[in-house]
């Protein structure tokens, strides 16, 4: 991998804060991608050649990723992918049942019709990349991921966006597996369609248990 370059613009630098949040991203999203998988040592020295940094910012980075729960910190030993165990797994998907189906109840009863309508654009793409390739879940799951962010940016509660942000982080490390199970998509669909049908019919109660079942079922997917 290249290392990485500041800003080039005259007058401008990349600070330092910049910088660790740049190496945190860069790292997130190798986690994401399984390229370091759980339970993997990270070494600090070989990233920071990698990306032609010291190991002062990566190390701000890797604080950043512990704080998120992607990374555990090891008392001599050193940073290592978080392993999630089977109940911190449920313990994740209870707090996001609880946060989410609290904000699809708020979106039912206050979303404003192109609200909505967002919403139900989101869920028609989810509807076609489910259509698409039956065997390619990388779409899905992406379109997915926006719906749900999309109705909590919608419920505008920013102090639940970031607990659910970072609760989803936590979840990444498994959730594109579940949706690989065989049915899971299709499941998860389904479960969509009811959601999105309680939001429409602007049913606060039904929305929050359609989410709730929802997320229950992609707890046991995950297990």
């Amino acid at each position: 991998m290249s290392a990485l370059m500041p800003a080039t613009s005259p007058g401008v630098s990349l600070s330092p804060r910049a910088l660790y949040e740049e190496v945190a991203e860069l790292l997130r999203q190798r986690i994401f991608k399984r390229e370091l998988e759980p339970g993997n040592w990270i070494d600090e020295l070989k990233i920071a050649e990698e990306y032609g940094i010291s190991r002062t910012p990566l190390r701000e980075a890797l604080k950043v990723l512990a704080a998120e729960g992607l990374v555990t910190m090891k008392v001599r030993r050193g940073a290592y992918v978080t392993e999630v165990s089977a109940q911190d797994l449920a313990d994740v998907y209870h707090l996001l049942s609880l946060l989410e189906s609290d904000a699809a109840a708020v979106v039912a009863q206050q979303a404003t019709p192109a609200q909505l309508g967002e919403l139900q654009q989101l869920h028609q793409q989810l509807e076609a990349a489910a259509l698409a390739d039956q065997e390619d879940t990388q779409q899905f799951f992406s379109v997915n991921e926006r719906f749900h962010l999309r109705l909590l940016e919608i419920a505008n509660n920013r102090w639940r966006d970031q607990m659910v942000a970072d609760l989803r982080k936590v979840m990444k490390l498994y959730r594109q597996n579940s949706l690989q199970k065989s049915g899971r998509v299709a499941q998860s669909l389904a479960e969509h369609r009811v959601i999105m049908d309680a939001l429409v019919a602007r049913d606060a109660c039904a929305s929050a248990a359609a989410m709730r079942s929802h997320l229950a079922s992609g707890l046991n997917a995950a297990m």
